[in-house]
């Protein structure tokens, strides 16, 4: 019945006609003839009743509806409202309480949209009620959800009921007669946990600052941890990390968060994460079914994805079958004849001439319809058709891709853009690289002297075996036999294909033709802070490989940086991407050397390339984690795990391009490109647990980084075609005994059999538990940083601006969604210091009415003059700078 107005009529009161009118209220509909015509069209169209009156009050309004139900909507204001006016003695205070009125209903209203959306929507209602009484938080405040649970403090529990909202994590009970309240916000969480004492097996751990809190007795456990999970994130990266952070749309607006919004996210994320897609990526249905799997000759049990351009599916049972199936390789989809032995079949044919049969999925109908919805659509946005001209070599022609010119091609079928010839023309305008770098030096013929090109050939037979039974496109069936393949080391002259195969990188590559040539013309000539950052590090990058020692393999890595910089300035250019970009241009041409890279920095390594390395440092926290789940004994004896992180971040940071020989680094490439960050995980653990006896009897942490340095730099790869290169990462004196040779594929199957165990679903876990303390770290250095600054420059005592700064961090998810509120501010040494917060400027900055003090935003902070005589004066604080929150300047 009642929401906010929309707008108002275009011609003022002209255009409008009132129907009738009571006091502060009347009903008026469009006398302009043009909106009633535009307004009947739209609703002919929509198959609705025209919408045209609607009940207009001092501010907001009704409106929008039918005269029938305007009608019944005055009628209620005539028995409810209108008798009651009459004891107001003047027009301003009836517009007043009318106002408040109709907000209250508006607000009621939207509460109640809110709790239909819950599972039980009247007990929703009932703790809602409950919890704005309890709490008496701001308006802006939404509850999430809620459960039962005891509350410990010592041994003694406390039954009652927790509330989740947006910003806090809030706890109530009331027992023999004792009321207990407890509010924690989200920001002040440093540990989110599940651990387990004496009394109980099973418990969730809030650690703060000061405290930690246990929680117990929850009828699903599992469900509660994963909603603060997700609430922690969000709110968390929202006000800590706003530099690169992307909420989905569903979470954009606080107010309208749901948990059936968090639990999406959660899904959607760990569906990304597992078949490593774009963020960009929704997910549509999850659902139970069976896939055809010639291989096996049977049908393998588990679930199918689909999203906005995937159809994937997963086997139940780890490592069996993993399918990907971008809607761009799709041709039809069509339902089969349901019999006993094939229940609810549907048959997914794509361009390589395969059929991937699925049965037993629930409602099949809807389902084939909404897939046929977006295969029109992702057809429509880029055409396609069959090239049956050409008959080529299937092993060739499978990874053929025409760079520049908009055609890609995948076996015998050519995919063209929509673009003119004239148009392809200007896309090859830019002077790239036409081949992969290491291809020249093929030709030349650096081969290494003992020949080492029966091996490579022995590789190619088993891979294209491989191919003619899994399929050779990006629709291959991936299961632990390619695995075993990849951890093995991809043939040269497969390298790079398969790289864009994994990373589905090729499906970017199809759907952006001449999208990296207008980069690289847009980008070059351009001079910044990035592109001298940039030229510093082109002859850093792989200085002992020949293809970078003249101005051919430069002026490619050149253009491969400089184009990704200006594609994501928020990444811009970090440390690292020359090295990891060099690597690239040696197995890819230069086009498909720029789309992996765009799927290492914004898919596969997330927050890896920023300049505070979020991603990088969460991932050595669970990295510290890891070892002390499987390496008990040597965590124990190196009690400070953070001092390795000075070693394996470039483990990292460079998938161990920067540490070891490279010809032994791309076989850890490969695998990466395969399994993700976890064949990294496990590695560096093999890494380790080879070292563990010199690690445990190393007398420092300079000796520790001496023995791994040296183990490294000694990792040969016996099956590389090329020839060594020299490795300058490690550092050893000549007295030193000689270390002996590890082979890399040695040390990868290690790697797999040791410690291949951890899932996608439990990395993804421990980065969630632990981004929460990295972004805390950050969040305290910068508090230490800011003071540090400002303390010298204004005449507040040290510890008020402390608190200051920390209840203004509290206080900023109100501010950011634009909330007006005066807070009584008590210093230790002064007493009841009103503050008024009120978001007035674009930037999200805030007014803080607070004495003796002017700061302004500014990032970095500037030094700032003391005006120890000024009283009343605006403090303007800043809710949304990456650096800090509160920074000084002074006009």
């Amino acid at each position: 019945m009642w929401k906010t107005p929309s707008g108002k009529c275009d011609g003022g009161e002209s255009a409008c006609s009132t129907c009738k009118h009571k006091v502060a209220f009347l009903v008026s509909s469009p006398r302009n003839y043009w909106t009633e015509l535009l307004d009947w069209i739209i609703a002919h169209q929509n198959n609705s009743p025209v919408r045209m009156f609607s009940i207009l009050t001092p501010n907001p309004q009704v409106q929008g509806a039918t005269l029938e139900e305007i009608n019944q909507h005055w009628d209620w204001l005539e028995q409810n409202l209108l008798h009651t006016l009459s004891v107001f003695d003047n027009k301003d205070d009836i517009a007043s309480f009318v106002k408040g009125k109709v907000k209250a209903l508006i607000a009621e209203e939207a509460s109640s949209r809110l709790a239909e959306q819950e599972e039980e929507p009247e007990k929703f209602r009932e703790a809602l009620v409950k919890f704005e009484a309890r709490f008496n938080f701001p308006e802006a405040e939404k509850l999430v959800t809620y459960y039962s649970c005891c509350c410990w403090k010592g041994r003694v529990p406390r039954q009652g009921w927790l509330y989740l909202s947006i910003n806090h994590l809030c706890f109530y009970s009331f027992f023999l007669g004792k009321e207990l309240k407890l509010v924690v916000p989200w920001v002040d969480i440093q540990k989110l946990e599940r651990t387990s004492n004496v009394f109980l097996t099973d418990t969730i751990r809030i650690t703060t600052q000061n405290k930690e809190r246990d929680f117990s007795m929850f009828l699903n456990l599992d469900e509660v941890f994963k909603i603060m999970e997700q609430l922690a994130d969000v709110t968390l990266r929202r006000l800590l990390d706003n530099e690169g952070f992307d909420l989905d749309p569903g979470l954009q607006e606080p107010s309208q968060i749901t948990k059936r919004d968090l639990e999406a996210r959660a899904q959607n994320e760990f569906f990304r994460a597992f078949f490593r897609l774009p963020r960009r990526e929704k997910l549509h249905a999850v659902l139970d079914c069976s896939l055809w799997t010639p291989f096996s000759r049977c049908h393998t049990a588990g679930r199918m994805f689909a999203s906005d351009s995937y159809i994937c599916f997963a086997s139940k049972e780890a490592g069996c079958c993993k399918v990907i199936l971008p809607f761009r390789e799709v041709v039809s989809i069509e339902k089969m004849e349901d019999t006993s032995l094939l229940p609810n079949p549907i048959i997914v044919s794509v361009r390589s001439k395969m059929a991937f049969q699925f049965i037993e999925l629930t409602d099949r109908d809807s389902l084939v319809e909404s897939l046929l919805a977006r295969l029109k659509q992702v057809h429509a946005d880029h055409p396609v058709h069959y090239d049956t001209t050409r008959d080529e070599d299937l092993t060739s022609s499978v990874f053929h891709s025409t760079s520049m010119c908009g055609d890609h091609r995948f076996g015998r079928i050519e995919m063209v853009s929509s673009q003119n010839s004239e148009e392809r023309e200007k896309e090859m305008s830019p002077q790239l690289h036409p081949e992969a770098l290491v291809a020249g030096f093929r030709r030349s013929g650096s081969q290494s002297p003992d020949s080492r090109l029966p091996r490579e050939q022995i590789k190619m037979r088993l891979w294209n075996d491989h191919f003619v039974e899994y399929g050779r496109t990006v629709c291959m069936f991936r299961t632990e036999k390619i695995r075993k393949l990849v951890a093995m080391g991809i043939p040269e002259s497969l390298r790079g294909k398969l790289w864009l195969l994994f990373s589905d990188a090729v499906t970017d590559l199809a759907s952006h033709p001449g999208y990296y040539g207008n980069l690289v013309e847009e980008s070059m000539g351009k001079c910044c802070l990035v592109t001298e950052e940039i030229e510093r590090d082109l002859h850093r990058s792989l200085p002992e490989h020949p293809a970078f020692q003249n101005e051919t393999g430069i002026a490619a890595l050149r253009r491969v940086l400089t184009a990704y910089a200006h594609r994501n300035p928020r990444i811009g250019y970090c440390q690292s991407m020359n090295i990891l970009t060099s690597l690239l241009l040696l197995y890819a041409e230069e086009e498909e050397a720029f789309w992996l890279l765009v799927a290492v920095c914004e898919r596969m390594l997330p927050d890896y390339f920023n300049h505070r390395v979020i991603g990088a440092q969460v991932d050595q926290s669970v990295f510290e984690e890891l070892i002390k789940e499987q390496l008990p004994e040597l965590a124990e004896h190196m009690q400070d795990l953070s001092a390795l992180a000075s070693i394996s971040l470039s483990w990292f940071l460079t998938l161990f391009l920067s540490i070891m020989p490279l010809e032994s680094a791309v076989n850890v490439v490969d695998c990466f490109f395969y399994d993700g960050i976890k064949a990294i995980f496990q590695l560096g653990l093999a890494v380790l647990e080879a070292n563990a006896e010199d690690l445990c009897s190393s007398k420092d942490d300079s000796q520790a980084l001496m023995v791994l340095s040296r183990f490294l730099d000694h990792i040969k790869n016996e099956d590389s075609p090329g020839p060594p290169l020299g490795s300058h990462h490690a550092f050893f004196s000549d007295d030193q005994e000689p270390c002996p040779m590890t082979d890399i594929a040695d040390l990868i199957r290690d790697s797999y059999e040791k410690f291949g165990d951890q899932s996608v679903a439990q990395i993804e876990h421990m980065r969630c538990k632990h981004r929460i303390r990295v972004l805390q770290g950050h969040e305290d250095t910068t508090k230490q940083n800011v003071l540090r600054v400002v303390i010298p420059e204004v005449s507040v005592l040290p510890e008020d601006l402390e608190e200051l700064y920390d209840l203004f961090k509290l206080c900023r998810p109100f501010i950011c969604v634009g909330l007006t509120m005066n807070i009584n501010f008590n210093y230790k040494y002064k007493t009841n210091f009103k503050m008024h917060f009120q978001k007035k400027f674009q930037d999200n900055s805030v007014i803080i009415m607070v004495s003796n003090s002017i700061i302004q935003p500014e990032v970095p902070p500037l030094c700032a003059q003391s005006h120890p005589h000024r009283h009343r004066t605006p403090l303007r604080l800043s809710s949304s700078a990456p650096t800090s929150p509160l920074a000084a300047d002074l006009p």
